[in-house]
């Protein structure tokens, strides 16, 4: 971050982040510093107004290109029953891995024809709950799976829609642990082996299975677009063949997710009408000249619509120096509540959210409160003199930070708050110690 001007990282702030008077950073109207004292530290922001327009944004770039689209978000990257409600509002479908996330979404009355429900290894006991619940798409990933859902929709005397998921082998140049459509990946079935036909065609001849389309997710973080017309390109082919062997009829094209965010002032991903434009005009140049009709397009965004919405406070508290080599700041989050630096090496940017106005001095390490040294949060950033109980806030936490919270050490996962026009609600209460002990049994 500049050091001459200690507000540049409000671009990477919910939309209606800003400054007040007093020098404070504020978020959908609220101050963050007085957010902090009333709900306490660490403490997760989500921007109203940021979400619905994320959502909007998506609806708006594929169907201008695509008409016949569908955005779908991914839970996997934060889920609770407000943003399922916001979610359902907007008209956005739902992306579920486990039964979990489908309980989140029955309890906020989520449509289930708008949700698919993924995973690479579904439990019977999963699939049973999904089935009885009515959902709209299964998206298989195995062989096993196929045989375990085959037998309950003949127990059932049920017909499902469902999707096979395919890995094109396309490198998407990211993290290699949020790489997905590679060949050696636990995801889906690859093309180039032949298996992708083999379930296909099992998938096809199994009664009440009706094989609608055909899935792909190539990773996470993805700052490129080509690698999306790469894998459309393999698998509208792939689908031309199984027309011609197997009658295959491919109504349903989910491309997934994946759309890159920008996390660092450096590092600017591109827009999400250069995803739509690649994704869109590779389906409709491709299929009339592969003798395919044109099926519904569905993508899944889940980091692209929630993660600039958040936004995660923690107080100051101890300080050290190490002459000649760095300042620690220590917080009372840390890896508890954002395992993403120490698991992938991911990079923030932070404010100071009581000292806006001031000038950045000498950098230094953000550093959370658990028992490991991996446990840094921001290493080396310039920020003003941090005093003990200031605010630090980091933007761009909304994904992937508290479905992964822990309580290590016994912790205590953080309270989340929900921001619009200058009110803030609670959508998540702290937890306490009694929470922490309430399943165990002496």
């Amino acid at each position: 971050m500049d050091q001459q001007e200690p507000t540049a990282s409000l671009s990477l702030f919910p939309h209606a982040a800003g400054v007040n008077a007093t020098g404070h950073l504020t978020i959908g109207g609220c101050d963050a510093v007085s957010l902090a004292a009333q709900y306490g530290t660490p403490l997760y922001v989500l921007d109203e107004a940021t979400l619905r327009s994320r959502c909007s944004e998506y609806r708006r770039e594929f169907s201008q290109r695509y008409p016949d689209s569908l955005v779908i978000y991914a839970c996997k990257a934060f889920i609770n029953p407000a943003l399922a409600l916001l979610l359902r509002e907007e008209g956005l479908g739902l992306d579920v891995v486990s039964a979990g996330e489908i309980s989140i979404a029955k309890a906020a009355a989520f449509p289930p024809d708008r949700v698919y429900f993924h995973g690479n290894n579904k439990s019977h006991d999963e699939l049973s709950f999904a089935l009885d619940w009515k959902i709209g798409r299964m998206v298989i990933d195995n062989f096993r799976e196929l045989d375990l859902l085959a037998a309950l929709v003949k127990r059932n005397g049920s017909v499902q829609d469902v999707l096979l998921r395919v890995s094109p082998g396309i490198d998407p140049h990211t993290h290699q642990y949020i790489a997905t459509g590679v060949l050696d990946s636990k995801f889906g079935f690859p093309l180039t082996t032949g298996q992708a036909g083999e379930a296909l065609a099992k998938a096809m001849a199994t009664p009440g299975l009706n094989v609608v389309g055909l899935h792909f997710h190539l990773g996470s973080s993805i700052f490129e677009v080509q690698p999306y017309a790469e894998a459309i390109d393999l698998v509208l082919r792939f689908a031309a063949e199984m027309k011609q062997k197997h009658g295959f009829r491919l109504r349903e094209l989910n491309v997934g997710g994946g759309f890159g965010v920008q996390y660092q002032l450096d590092s600017s991903p591109p827009p999400t009408a250069a995803y739509a434009q690649v994704i869109a005009s590779s389906v409709i140049g491709l299929c009339p000249s592969l003798g395919l009709a044109s099926p519904r397009l569905v993508v899944e965004p889940g980091r692209a619509i929630v993660a600039q919405a958040g936004v995660a406070l923690y107080r100051v508290g101890a300080a050290k120096d190490v002459p000649g080599i760095r300042r620690y700041v220590f917080v009372d989050g840390g890896m508890g509540d954002n395992i993403r630096p120490a698991l992938y090496g991911s990079r923030y940017e932070a404010v100071a959210a009581g000292k806006m106005n001031q000038p950045a001095a000498q950098p230094v390490t953000i550093a959370g409160k658990f028992c490991e040294s991996g446990d840094i949060l921001i290493k080396d950033i310039p920020l003003p003199v941090l005093e003990g109980d200031d605010i630090i806030a980091v933007p761009v936490s909304g994904a992937y930070s508290l479905p992964m919270a822990s309580n290590y050490n016994a912790s205590l996962r953080p309270a989340i708050v929900m921001v619009s026009d200058g009110r803030a609600r609670l959508i998540r209460r702290r937890e306490t110690h009694e929470d922490l002990t309430r399943y165990d049994l002496s």
